[in-house]
Protein backbone atom coordinates (compact mmCIF):
# COMPACT_ATOMS: atom_id res chain seq x y z
CA UNK A 1 0.00 0.00 0.00
CA UNK A 2 1.26 3.39 -1.05
CA UNK A 3 2.18 6.14 1.64
CA UNK A 4 0.86 9.54 1.61
CA UNK A 5 2.04 12.52 1.36
CA UNK A 6 -0.08 16.04 1.10
CA UNK A 7 0.84 19.26 0.04
CA UNK A 8 -1.46 22.21 0.98
CA UNK A 9 -1.82 25.30 -0.75
CA UNK A 10 -3.96 28.22 -1.21
CA UNK A 11 -6.14 26.35 -3.91
CA UNK A 12 -4.60 23.30 -4.73
CA UNK A 13 -4.23 24.83 -8.34
CA UNK A 14 -0.02 25.20 -8.91
CA UNK A 15 0.60 23.24 -6.28
CA UNK A 16 -0.65 20.03 -8.50
CA UNK A 17 2.15 20.58 -10.87
CA UNK A 18 4.34 20.28 -7.80
CA UNK A 19 2.83 17.09 -6.93
CA UNK A 20 3.41 15.58 -10.82
CA UNK A 21 7.06 16.48 -10.47
CA UNK A 22 7.23 14.54 -7.29
CA UNK A 23 5.42 11.89 -8.07
CA UNK A 24 7.63 11.63 -11.01
CA UNK A 25 10.66 10.97 -8.48
CA UNK A 26 9.09 8.94 -6.32
CA UNK A 27 7.82 6.65 -9.57
CA UNK A 28 10.97 6.43 -11.13
CA UNK A 29 13.06 5.21 -8.20
CA UNK A 30 9.80 2.67 -7.17
CA UNK A 31 8.75 4.48 -4.10
CA UNK A 32 5.37 3.37 -2.57
CA UNK A 33 4.02 7.07 -1.99
CA UNK A 34 1.23 8.67 -3.31
CA UNK A 35 1.53 12.53 -3.44
CA UNK A 36 -1.71 14.82 -3.71
CA UNK A 37 -2.54 18.60 -3.35
CA UNK A 38 -5.87 19.94 -1.49
CA UNK A 39 -6.42 23.39 -0.67
CA UNK A 40 -5.14 24.09 3.14
CA UNK A 41 -9.16 24.67 4.20
CA UNK A 42 -9.53 21.46 3.54
CA UNK A 43 -5.97 19.52 6.02
CA UNK A 44 -8.24 18.35 8.86
CA UNK A 45 -11.09 16.98 6.48
CA UNK A 46 -8.23 14.88 4.38
CA UNK A 47 -5.97 13.26 7.10
CA UNK A 48 -9.33 12.45 8.82
CA UNK A 49 -10.15 10.39 5.98
CA UNK A 50 -5.91 9.12 5.58
CA UNK A 51 -3.48 9.81 7.51
CA UNK A 52 0.11 11.21 5.46
CA UNK A 53 3.48 10.18 6.64
CA UNK A 54 4.12 13.71 5.92
CA UNK A 55 2.43 17.31 4.79
CA UNK A 56 4.11 20.12 2.98
CA UNK A 57 2.60 23.50 2.63
CA UNK A 58 3.23 25.66 -0.29
CA UNK A 59 4.77 28.97 0.01
CA UNK A 60 1.98 30.90 -0.59
CA UNK A 61 0.10 29.54 2.95
CA UNK A 62 3.21 28.95 4.97
CA UNK A 63 1.29 31.73 7.27
CA UNK A 64 -0.57 28.29 7.99
CA UNK A 65 2.64 26.26 9.62
CA UNK A 66 2.20 26.94 13.46
CA UNK A 67 -1.88 26.14 12.83
CA UNK A 68 -1.02 22.96 11.18
CA UNK A 69 1.85 21.83 12.70
CA UNK A 70 0.13 21.87 16.11
CA UNK A 71 -2.73 20.15 14.92
CA UNK A 72 -0.95 17.36 13.13
CA UNK A 73 2.37 17.03 14.48
CA UNK A 74 0.98 15.75 17.95
CA UNK A 75 -0.59 13.14 15.84
CA UNK A 76 2.69 11.93 14.60
CA UNK A 77 2.71 13.73 11.84
CA UNK A 78 5.62 15.77 10.48
CA UNK A 79 5.01 18.87 8.58
CA UNK A 80 6.98 21.43 6.95
CA UNK A 81 7.65 24.59 4.26
CA UNK A 82 8.35 24.13 0.93
CA UNK A 83 11.03 26.29 0.20
CA UNK A 84 10.11 29.50 -2.04
CA UNK A 85 13.28 28.58 -4.21
CA UNK A 86 12.38 24.93 -4.90
CA UNK A 87 8.74 25.85 -5.94
CA UNK A 88 9.40 28.19 -7.93
CA UNK A 89 11.75 25.91 -9.71
CA UNK A 90 8.74 23.42 -9.74
CA UNK A 91 12.09 21.25 -8.69
CA UNK A 92 9.97 17.81 -7.52
CA UNK A 93 13.38 16.02 -7.04
CA UNK A 94 13.99 18.71 -4.07
CA UNK A 95 10.40 18.89 -2.92
CA UNK A 96 10.41 15.33 -2.38
CA UNK A 97 13.79 15.03 -0.94
CA UNK A 98 12.53 17.63 2.44
CA UNK A 99 9.78 15.14 2.75
CA UNK A 100 11.79 12.41 3.12
CA UNK A 101 14.08 13.85 5.31
CA UNK A 102 11.16 15.38 7.29
CA UNK A 103 9.92 11.78 7.18
CA UNK A 104 13.07 10.45 8.55
CA UNK A 105 13.43 12.52 11.53
CA UNK A 106 9.89 12.18 12.96
CA UNK A 107 10.82 8.75 12.62
CA UNK A 108 14.25 9.15 14.81
CA UNK A 109 12.04 10.99 17.74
Amino acid sequence: MKKQIYLFCEFGMSTSIMVNKMQEVADSHNMPLQITAFPAAKATDMVKKEKPVCILLGPQVKFLFEKINGEFEPQGIPVGVIESEIYGMMDGERALKEALKLIKQNKQK
